[in-house]
């Protein structure tokens, strides 16, 4: 069953979503700190999560699985090298959502997401 599955969806096609997550987490990675609504930095607090959790084992596979989900293979060096050793000793929670007001021309939730 697929109770309480709804989180995430965004109103975008599948290949919509890959896409806007691959561009987002790029982002994140490289600046490690990004604003953008409420909803999209919610669904792509997990994405992050889980590519960082797969960056501390740092397996070939690993990272060849990090370049095919970001597309750049400079930003899962830098996962590789900075991120995961700055969380080694952490086992999960490694960014975090602040609300940040509303987007003056269409009153959109905005959110700083970042790396802590």
């Amino acid at each position: 069953m697929r109770h309480a599955n709804r989180r995430g969806r965004l109103n975008r096609t599948a290949s919509h979503r890959k896409a806007l997550f691959s561009n987002m987490a790029n982002a994140l990675i490289r600046r490690e700190q990004i604003s953008t609504t409420l909803p999209k930095a919610k669904a792509l607090q997990p994405v992050v999560e889980k590519l960082i959790t797969r960056a501390k084992s740092a397996t070939l596979a690993d990272r060849r699985i990090l370049v095919a989900k970001l597309g750049d293979r400079d930003m899962a060096t830098k996962l590789i090298n900075v991120l995961a050793l700055r969380y080694a000793d952490r086992s999960g929670g490694y960014s975090r959502v602040l609300k940040a007001g509303y987007r003056y021309g269409d009153n959109a939730p905005m959110a700083v997401i970042e790396f802590c």
